[in-house]
């Protein structure tokens, strides 16, 4: 902006949101009649604060004519000195300057609001104070685009914060409008509006295509409409906003799939007490590697921004057809503003086939797999790989898939009392694997009754171990083969497992998370 001026860090650093920031912004809005997010408001935040500190800059500059030895002045004319750090006083006295190397001068006596007095030079053709100065300085420069390089998102948050506690402004996936401005939709309108979704059989719908059955007003400004009808829809019960960022798209919320709705049964957790400071480094690293969506992400190990992943799937979620959204997975797929739930399109790596899918945020899930794992036959331990998407609202998928062999790996059975029984018997195997947590599940209703009869967490991991110890000759089991297996009768997350691992006495540690049962227990 022409003749701003710029303003410490700090000044950015500690403001605060006023209310006469929101008013400006609210007429900003009036004026665009469009509805923007607040990042899209920082740069006219950022403006009207330069604006206004521009103002008061010069409303706190002293009044009176700029000093510039040049000039020829007055007794009683008021000054203003640059040099002097703006200081102003009026001139007491004028008296023509003496000195054979100079061409004529004048001397003027100045007397400062101080009360001091002091001489300057006048009527000098040739002084180095003779250039116009600027404006009032104000410390650094900091023009509109550098400071909102520098401060943008924090800026973003506290307009976030001062929108929502604004009531005059109402925000649709995540753009902010008036609510003055909004056109009125009524009833029978949105009635229309589910009639064209029920026609649609589930399948998500733009606004755009809404609009043209929802008898809004012809001739209302198009981004308005689409805005009032969003904000509508989304006060109402009967609609869900299941677009990915970037894009609005609604579904009637009884259309959904009912695992989208509600937690599939076998990724239901009922809550395990344990004292997470227990688990060593070397857990919580093999804890992060394990991708599971019940890890809290404040305990999860942080990670870079990544593309790409490979998952190792564990029973419950080849059971429910879902893939954990994890600390580390999070940004491989879409996302939304609000939503809770987000509709997206899978890709599969190998044969671009696309299926829709669903990301439950609330919870931790993408949900629309359970076909897609039966076409490539993969089994609990199966990789897949992930990778962000191409395009936006889309996430890739892919099995690493092989030529059907035989091989030796883990199997369970159930007994007739209920005990899970571990054996290695050769399986054919379509997939990749994890070797530690790979488990081939003959039939997966034949694990029910154990997940039924609902055993207490202690009773089942000693169960679990004993079983799976058998199967080493020294009787050895790892903490990442005791997880997957725990999940194949009940849904755990690695922390209680890990806990009881070190808490327990009944486990004995030896060696690189490897535990064994003590010789009391082990029978």
């Amino acid at each position: 902006m022409t003749g701003a001026i710029s303003l410490p860090n700090e000044y950015w650093i500690n403001l605060q949101v006023t209310p006469k920031d929101i008013e400006h912004l609210h007429t900003f809005l009036f004026e665009k009649e469009t509805p923007m997010t607040a990042g899209d408001l920082v740069a006219e935040f950022v403006e009207s604060r330069l604006r206004a500190e521009k103002l008061s800059a010069e409303k706190q500059k002293p009044a009176g004519r700029t000093f510039l030895p040049k000039e020829k002045y007055s007794v009683g004319e008021e000054l203003v000195f640059p040099a002097l750090g703006w200081r102003s006083g009026a001139v007491i006295s004028a008296r023509a300057g003496v000195n054979p190397g100079v061409d004529s001068f004048d001397v003027i006596t100045v007397k400062f609001d101080d009360g001091s007095s002091r001489m300057f030079a006048a009527g000098l053709a040739l002084h180095a104070l003779n250039e116009s100065p600027a404006d009032k300085p104000v410390e650094n420069d900091s023009p509109t685009a550098q400071v909102v390089a520098e401060h943008g998102d924090a800026l973003d948050k506290k307009l976030e914060e001062a929108f929502a506690a604004d009531e005059g402004l109402v925000k649709i996936a995540g753009r902010w409008f008036p609510r003055s401005l909004l056109i009125d939709v009524n009833e029978g309108q949105l009635n229309l509006v589910e009639a064209a979704l029920d026609m649609a059989g589930g399948e998500p719908m733009p606004t755009s295509d809404l609009m043209k059955d929802s008898e809004l007003p012809v001739g209302a400004n198009p981004k308005l409409a689409e805005f009032s009808l969003n904000y509508a829809m989304q006060a109402d019960g009967r609609f869900d906003e299941v677009g990915p960022v970037g894009q609005v798209l609604w579904c009637l919320r009884r259309l959904e799939p009912d695992f989208v709705r509600e937690v599939p049964p076998p990724l239901r957790y009922v809550e395990i007490p344990h004292d997470r400071s227990l688990l060593n480094p070397e857990m919580i690293a093999l804890e992060a590697q394990l991708d599971d969506e019940l890890t809290d992400a404040d305990g999860a190990e942080a990670r870079d921004e990544i593309s790409s992943a490979s998952i190792t799937l564990i029973y419950p979620h080849l059971r429910a057809g879902t893939l954990p959204v994890s600390p580390r997975t999070r940004k491989l797929f879409p996302t939304a503003y609000e939503s809770p739930r987000v509709r997206f399109t899978l890709v599969d790596g190998k044969t671009n086939q696309r299926f829709p899918a669903w990301v439950v945020l609330e919870h931790g899930y993408v949900y629309g797999l359970r076909e897609w794992y039966k076409a490539h036959q993969l089994i609990p331990g199966s990789l897949v790989q992930l990778r962000r998407g191409d395009r936006p609202g889309e996430a890739i998928v892919e099995a690493r898939t092989q030529r059907s062999a035989k091989d030796w790996v883990r199997t369970v059975m159930v007994g007739s009392d209920g005990v899970v029984v571990f054996a290695l018997l050769k399986q054919p195997i379509t997939a990749e694997f994890n070797e530690r947590m790979v488990v081939h599940v003959p039939d997966f209703k034949a694990l029910d009754p154990v997940w039924e009869k609902k055993r207490p967490f202690d009773e089942l991991l000693l169960m679990v171990t004993r079983e799976l110890a058998k199967s080493n000759p020294q009787g050895h089991v790892h903490a990442q083969e005791l997880y997957a297996a725990m999940n194949l009768v009940r849904r755990t997350p690695p922390a209680p497992i890990f806990a009881a691992l070190e808490s327990n006495p009944a486990f004995k540690h030896v060696g690189d998370l490897h535990f064994r049962l003590a010789e009391e227990v082990a029978v």
